[in-house]
């Protein structure tokens, strides 16, 4: 079985798709089969792994909504042993028309049981809605990237309520991974000081690797690439590397 981490905030811009991008290149880099779902309708995974999301036959929406079989639309990306299930605006329908649907919760699980792969990375929308609701009953672990700014608190509390929410009701094996620390700038003391209060408020669940402010991950998608492709020498691609390090660790113990 795979293991399934669903990578979340409802806050936009703290690292998330990138977050799941590059740690999704670093295990496959390490041999493992891993498969990108991007289930935000942004499409900004699908892009930043170099697809045109606009051109896309099919997708994540087709596959959901039973419209398709899940390998019809699964791309295989420049990285040996990384695969894309990707998508687009298309996807923001799938929230209203799901919501009348029996078992609403369950059709992202549904897709995902049958796919053989050694990871499965979904990257959520910045929303505590449907499609992340699906992410979270269908994943083995969440993993949350918080940014090192003034508001990083800001919605936590809501968001690890819904995760109890997910796992009291929907899927009881769904487990916390860890929180992970990204745009973390050495010379701002408010990171430190947001890292300090991440630590009290999360102790172990804190995972050590921190993801710094680097512009060549900002720069990466732009390309098309993740950032193990654009620049792997970079403070950010070491950061990533060492970060899917730790998860596997977390993982298997």
């Amino acid at each position: 079985m795979a293991n399934i981490i669903a990578v979340l905030n409802q806050k936009g811009g703290v690292g998330k798709t990138t977050t799941a991008i590059n740690i999704a290149a670093y295990l496959a880099k390490a041999g493992r089969r891993v498969l990108i779902v991007d289930a935000d309708p942004q499409g900004n995974a699908t892009s930043g792994l170099g697809q045109d999301k606009n051109a896309l036959k099919r997708s994540i929406y087709d596959i959901l909504l039973a419209r398709a079989d899940a390998s019809s639309a699964i791309k295989k990306t420049s990285h040996k042993n990384l695969y894309l299930l990707g998508s687009n605006a298309q996807l923001a329908g799938a929230e209203v028309e799901l919501v009348e649907l029996p078992g609403r919760e369950f059709y992202l699980k549904h897709v995902l049981e049958p796919l053989n792969y050694d990871y499965i990375i979904i990257d959520c929308p910045p929303s505590l809605g449907l499609l992340t609701v699906n992410a979270l009953a269908a994943a083995t672990d969440a993993l949350v990237p918080v940014q090192a700014e003034y508001y990083a608190l800001e919605g936590l509390s809501q968001l690890l309520a819904t995760i109890q929410q997910v796992q009291a009701g929907l899927n009881p094996e769904l487990r916390l991974l860890g929180v992970a620390l990204t745009l973390y700038d050495s010379r701002n003391s408010l990171s430190e000081q947001v890292r300090a209060e991440l630590e009290k408020h999360f102790g172990q669940k804190l995972l050590q690797t921190v993801i710094p402010r680097n512009v060549r991950l900002a720069e990466a998608p732009s390309f098309g690439k993740t950032i193990v492709e654009y620049d792997k020498w970079s403070k950010g691609a070491r950061a990533y590397k060492a970060l899917a390090k730790e998860i596997e660790e977390k993982i298997y113990g």
